[in-house]
């Protein structure tokens, strides 16, 4: 990934919104209202928007790029994670042509591991952090959560943060949680790690909350937003996420400063992938079609892309043992 200004403070014409809760909620309230039919309406037609043959090939490389390929549960054992990162590294054994995913990304206690097993490789350590999911915890926790990822080779955290400040309205104690998290990521020698923000959309309930949430960890210094844990019921969808790209589009109008987006959960098919690359394309341009500034979280979508990799070379589907089963 490219390297993110250190600690990078807000915009000077951005500089007083975060001087207090006060100015801030004036500030994020004072964003405009989103409008919901036009936004779902708009990520309907980019969803049906057609790509074949040579640009869907491109379109299916890209989005295997883009991937954090992911493992966040309790059974997680050292063997499957050795596993991942083998096909993270080498997503089909028969072509080395298919590039490597973007990330792979676990719990903090399965950082060395991964570390260890992609070593050599371009592919990052991801880890989730800040007790990941809920969030639940005290500061002091959620800070030594991310030192320890970050110690143990993490070059990306995926922070949580705490819906319940969020939706009481407690704007600049998530503010200052997503600063002090960044401030944690700092690698002393060596390149900090970078900061993606999860929101979990599911539980923000309104498109103005996910529009408020994107420019308040922006403004705070996350290097990606992302929609979702996985966790929840509803994850990432394509108005949400179409949503946050608005809201990156206009923070970099106002700033001049990038971020990346990472919508996770329930992506599992090529034909969402694609929409969601077309989405990126429309809103934000070519130049965010990178996996330094987009990312999908998935488990399962790599095996369809794959497959659907395959078909398009050979002009027919694998049987069922063509991909592994994660």
């Amino acid at each position: 990934m490219t390297t993110p200004p250190s600690a990078p403070e807000p915009a000077d014409q951005l500089a007083d919104v975060t001087a207090s809760d006060a100015a801030l909620r004036r500030f994020l309230h004072g964003l405009p209202g989103v409008d919901a039919v036009g936004l779902e309406a708009r990520a309907a037609v980019l969803k049906t928007r057609s790509v074949k043959t040579t640009a869907k090939a491109r379109a299916i490389d890209l989005a295997i790029s883009m991937i954090d390929l992911t493992t966040l549960e309790g059974a997680d054992t050292p063997g499957k994670v050795r596993s991942l990162c083998a096909k993270g590294v080498r997503p089909d054994l028969t072509d080395r042509d298919v590039p490597p995913v973007a990330a792979i990304c676990v719990y903090p206690d399965m950082v060395d591991t991964a570390r260890r097993a992609l070593a050599g490789s371009d592919v990052a350590v991801a880890s989730v952090a800040t007790a990941f999911p809920a969030g639940r915890a005290p500061l002091p926790v959620k800070l030594a959560d991310t030192r320890e990822a970050v110690a143990a080779g993490a070059d990306e955290i995926d922070m949580v943060i705490d819906r319940g400040a969020f939706l009481a309205g407690r704007y600049l104690r998530v503010f200052e949680e997503i600063r002090a998290v960044r401030e944690a990521c700092a690698r002393p020698g060596g390149e900090d790690a970078h900061l993606k923000v999860i929101f979990e959309n599911g539980e923000l309930a309104t498109y103005d909350n996910i529009r408020r949430a994107s420019w308040l960890a922006m403004l705070a210094g996350a290097d990606f937003i992302k929609t979702s844990t996985g966790k929840v019921a509803v994850n990432a969808t394509l108005p949400n996420t179409l949503l946050m790209l608005q809201a990156v589009r206009d923070f970099r109008a106002v700033t001049g400063r990038p971020t990346g987006v990472k919508p996770a959960g329930g992506i599992r098919t090529t034909k969402d992938a694609i929409g969601y690359l077309v989405a990126v394309k429309e809103t934000l341009g070519e130049e965010w079609l990178t996996p330094d500034l987009f990312r999908f979280g998935a488990s399962s979508l790599l095996n369809d892309l794959l497959m659907q990799r395959q078909k398009l070379g050979s002009g027919h589907y694998s049987g069922p043992d063509y991909v592994t089963v994660d």
